[in-house]
């Protein structure tokens, strides 16, 4: 069998700016392509990438080079399989439980939705990424994982900091080394909550984790927290930012969600399919395997790219297009087997059930700012980096 396609062009800085145009050709030409600036193979088909997600018997997460290790300090439950995965996953399952998200997370993020919507100045131009998404994502987060005490700046930044180290395939440096500080801040708070006499019982993550009968070693508890605050504020906060883009450039779109024929829940899945969040996954055969004909030798390290599966023509029409309105179909941004996102149902909640709704009924004739264009950016984690809207 032969060996897949070599792309020894793409940049990195490419797939950042636009990876959406290269995953198209791909999936047309080289569905399997092995890019040299990232050293993976990518997979750009859907029914590929959710097979390999699938087998983690014979695609283990741990993949050797992955610049997380470095960023995070650790080999964490991201890059971890089988018993040794399901053992720090499961040690805070309990915080994002049905019960705990609906007697003690939705109360509590209504209350900060509240209070982070009515901040915001009727008649007045803004950037909802700064102004909204970010700290409200952070805010809702830090009582999640129990660093209610850190400031929303301070977990924005440590959120992408981390982001830009696990994303960080061309070794650059200076993102390790700014890695290097926020790793000391995040252990530094995450002491601070361990140590607090109230810490004991709570449903935060840091509690839970603290309170299993085998208690997880504190590398570990720090590792799961980093990984919840790299995911669980840039997820809901690019969601939330891809939603309002998306209903205000089809302004018969958000008329329709608006006038009750559609539902928030639409608008919310809609968003993350056409942009998803966390874009692509690593995994690496743990034996010699094939996929779509061409040889995959053990050791290598394939891609799966969820972002370009999202648009794969075999399972959705125009799938380039934000588009309410389509019949539903299955999507990949929140992954699939053992890995699947455990903060799903919270994201899903916060922005569907509680964010969209309240910002879209406090100013229902928004409006983006003609005069500034909203930028997409990211390669490993995408979604918008301002939103310039007029608040009417």
């Amino acid at each position: 069998m032969p060996l897949p396609a070599v792309d020894d062009r793409i940049a990195i800085s490419d797939l950042a700016t636009d990876p959406y145009s290269f995953y198209r050709k791909a999936r047309a030409d080289h569905p399997v392509v092995t890019v040299k600036a990232v050293g993976r193979t990518m997979l750009t088909k859907a029914a590929d990438t959710k097979y390999v997600k699938d087998s983690w018997e014979l695609f283990s997460s741990d993949d050797p080079n992955t610049p997380m290790r470095r960023a995070f300090q650790a080999h964490t439950l991201m890059r971890k399989d089988g018993a040794a995965h399901q053992r720090e996953r499961t040690a805070m399952a309990s915080t994002f439980s049905p019960r705990n998200l609906r007697e003690v997370w939705m109360p509590l993020y209504e209350d900060i939705a509240d209070d982070y919507i009515g901040r915001l100045p009727r008649g007045e131009t803004v950037d909802l990424f700064a102004e909204l998404a970010a700290p409200l994502s952070a805010r809702c987060l830090s009582h999640l994982i129990g660093l209610d005490h850190a400031s929303d700046a301070d977990l924005c930044r440590w959120s992408q900091t981390l982001i830009d180290g696990a994303g960080n395939f061309g070794q650059l440096q200076s993102l390790f080394d700014a890695t290097d500080k926020v790793n000391d801040e995040i252990n530094a708070a995450i002491g601070q909550t361990v140590t607090a006499p109230e810490a004991a019982g709570r449903p935060h993550a840091i509690a839970v984790m603290l309170g299993q009968e085998a208690p997880l070693e504190i590398g570990a508890i720090q590792s799961n927290i980093k990984i919840v605050i790299g995911g669980g504020i840039n997820e809901p906060r690019d969601a939330m930012l891809t939603a309002i883009f998306g209903l205000l450039d089809n302004p018969e779109q958000k008329q329709a969600v608006l006038a009750g024929t559609t539902s928030w829940l639409n608008v919310f899945e809609e968003a993350i399919r056409w942009v998803a969040p966390i874009q692509l996954s690593s995994r690496r055969a743990v034996e010699d395997t094939q996929i779509r004909g061409y040889d995959i030798p053990a050791g290598d390290v394939v891609m799966t790219i969820q972002a370009s599966a999202n648009h794969d023509e075999e399972v959705i029409e125009n799938g380039h297009l934000f588009d309410i309105h389509r019949p539903r179909a299955p999507h990949q941004a929140f992954g699939n087997g053992p890995h699947f996102c455990l903060g799903t149902h919270v994201a899903r909640k916060m922005v569907a059930d509680i964010v969209l709704p309240r910002l879209f009924d406090r100013f229902p004739e928004m409006s983006l700012d003609t005069d500034q264009q909203v930028a997409f950016r990211g390669f490993g984690f995408r979604g918008p980096i301002n939103m310039p809207v007029r608040l009417n």
